[in-house]
């Protein structure tokens, strides 16, 4: 592993609701240690009003967040990353692009929020459990000794992240 900060990368197909709550998330509680970023495949364009809204009252800042295409990070002129979670199982199931170095990578699917239809109170519920979600996922993520694992082992640890409560069943990189 690179000396840190680590780059990390969250990946979805919209960019809009799990990778930007996770680069919120990431952005805060692992400052110093990580440079967090996330990116969709087929990015939106703009980001979930309830996904900065659960960030926001979860007292995480939101700004710069935005949603952007994982063509920023692809290719040789690209900035390395050291570790790249896809968070919805369309992500992973799709050919992502050649990173740059030979970053770690694991599946971290979560259901999306922004799916949920019903009323607002609703939506606003299944966008906290998203965060919740991915916020004990992001704990362990900080919590490991990651100078201190090989590779092998970080890729299980990883990986038992990935199927922490609340994980879906869809493809894994």
């Amino acid at each position: 592993m690179t000396a840190s900060p680590f780059n990390v990368l969250f990946l979805c197909t919209g960019n809009t609701a799990r990778s930007i709550i996770a680069e919120g998330i990431l952005r805060r509680d692992g400052a110093g240690r990580f440079t967090a970023f996330s990116a969709g495949s087929q990015p939106k364009g703009t980001v979930n009003p309830l996904a900065i809204q659960v960030l926001t009252r979860s007292g995480y800042p939101v700004d710069g967040l935005r949603s952007k295409s994982w063509d920023e990070f692809a290719g040789e002129s690209a900035q390395v990353m050291d570790f790249v979670f896809t968070v919805c199982d369309s992500a992973a199931g799709e050919s992502c692009p050649v990173w740059p170095g030979r970053p770690m990578t694991a599946h971290w699917g979560i259901p999306d929020p922004a799916a949920v239809e019903g009323t607002e109170a609703e939506k606003a519920a299944a966008f906290l459990e998203a965060f919740r979600y991915m916020h004990r996922r992001i704990a362990a993520f900080v919590a490991l000794p990651l100078t201190s694992l090989d590779r092998m082992a970080l890729t299980g640890r990883l990986r038992d992240i990935g199927s922490m409560e609340g994980a879906t069943s869809g493809p894994r990189p």
